[in-house]
């Protein structure tokens, strides 16, 4: 994967596949600490110990239309090879988090690429889970919470093309916002 974006799009559409009814996204970037940490969580089927070991095997996939799994892997290898980390932590009926430190400066770390285009997409094509999205630049922030949307807004589904309209628009103001337009 060349974005960062597209590896927690691969990661949250396997929570969607886990059934979860809240998955929580992080955008954390610290530059006085040289460290992008991305934290996606969710709460569905979870995994055992051995599930977790093989999801980072590349030649491992619970799919069944294909015969490797190649995303986690890759987000791994994209984390460690900036001289950050990554860890899976999974419990069965609890959920999932996977996290990936990456070293902001490191010369071979991907970038972040469209995050809002990534958040907006899976919310658009998920409109029955909820996501919470956090993203942090430095000490400045801003949180999406789908829950809080579907509480102002009723019946009205957030794939509507005004809704989705306005959750782009949130998304981007926001960020700019919050980033002041670094290209991460």
């Amino acid at each position: 994967m060349t974005e960062i974006s597209l590896n927690v799009l691969d990661v949250a559409e396997n929570s969607t596949r886990a059934e979860a009814s809240l998955i929580e996204i992080s955008v954390l970037t610290d530059t006085s600490e040289d460290t992008m940490t991305i934290i996606i969580k969710d709460d569905g089927c979870g995994m055992t110990p051995e599930q977790v070991a093989h999801v980072e095997d590349p030649f491992f996939t619970t799919r069944t239309t294909r015969k490797v799994g190649l995303g986690v892997p890759f987000f791994k290898y994209a984390a460690e090879s900036t001289g950050g980390s990554f860890k899976i932590d999974s419990t069965p009926g609890i959920g999932t988090a996977v996290t990936a430190v990456f070293k902001l400066s490191h010369i071979d770390r991907m970038p972040l690429g469209d995050i809002n285009s990534t958040v907006h997409t899976l919310i658009t094509f998920h409109p029955e889970t909820d996501f919470l999205y956090n993203y942090r630049y430095n000490d400045r922030s801003f949180v999406l919470d789908t829950r809080q949307f579907r509480q102002i807004l009723g019946d009205v589904p957030l794939n509507s093309p005004e809704v989705s309209d306005y959750i782009m628009d949130y998304l981007t103001e926001n960020k700019q916002e919050t980033d002041g337009g670094a290209i991460l």
